[in-house]
């Protein structure tokens, strides 16, 4: 019996394999529910391309499902940049004894996941609307990533948000390595650790997942200086050269 067609006429090669649901254990039923919103409203709502939808098992939510092996079991989970809700609300369903907050800056997307949330009854997330530069400090047992930015940018949004003993896991494609090497001294004033790049398998006959990990093991040179205040001075120094014109 061949795959059932998904809305753009392709079928789904992952459908109704009986390995989702070992994969997601305990998690399984909130994230087929998930996967069901994501196929009729993600393309009408901006959130996935119309060729992502015969492909949200693989490349999304299995993918997704690759980072919680280096997840605490409890504690604060923040995944920066949500969107659509990747790995966020996989990682909530996953995870349900850990507390996840889906931090995402815009708001036709935090209603989306407010909804999800609602949908899906994840009882243990947070829809946070907001930008991780802006949210100040959140003491986070660990900070989540998907398709945001490279690590050098990244680091700059993630790190502060953790506590000391923390970690960063981003979910990277091919040039992992390079993107480490390149933002190694970023990281290293912002606190971090030395980077890992570790090959999580998913499926097999699938591609693994390459997650960077990072732990957070230090202050870091800017901490002395709140967010808010640095946002403030910004806004002082901006005011006073139009004043100067």
């Amino acid at each position: 019996m061949s795959a059932p067609a998904e809305p753009d006429g392709q079928p789904d090669p992952l459908a109704g394999d009986p390995r989702l649901p070992v994969l997601f254990g305990e998690g399984w039923p909130a994230v087929e529910r998930f996967h069901a919103m994501l196929r009729e409203d993600g393309v009408l709502r901006g959130l996935v391309g119309p060729r992502e939808v015969a492909r949200l098992w693989e490349r999304h939510l299995v993918n997704s499902a690759a980072a919680v092996a280096f997840l605490p079991e409890r504690g604060r989970i923040v995944d920066v940049g949500s969107g659509a809700g990747l790995p966020g609300v996989v990682v909530a369903a996953m995870r349900p004894d850990a507390e996840v907050i889906l931090l995402e800056p815009m708001e036709r997307r935090t209603d989306w996941l407010t909804e999800v949330v609602d949908r899906v009854g994840l009882s243990n997330v947070r829809v946070l609307r907001g930008r991780a530069e802006d949210v100040g400090a959140l003491d986070a047992d660990a900070v989540t990533a998907r398709a945001v930015a490279a690590l050098e940018k990244l680091y700059g949004w993630t790190l502060p948000l953790l506590r000391i003993g923390g970690r960063l896991v981003a979910l990277k494609g091919g040039r992992a390595q390079t993107e480490v090497d390149t933002a190694a001294v970023v990281g290293r004033r912002l606190g971090g650790g030395e980077a890992e790049v570790q090959v999580a398998p998913t499926l097999p006959g699938l591609e693994p997942t390459t997650v960077v990990v990072v732990e957070k093991v230090g202050p870091g040179e800017d901490a002395g200086v709140s967010r808010g205040t640095e946002s403030k001075a910004r806004q002082s120094r901006r005011s006073s050269k139009g004043q100067r014109r």
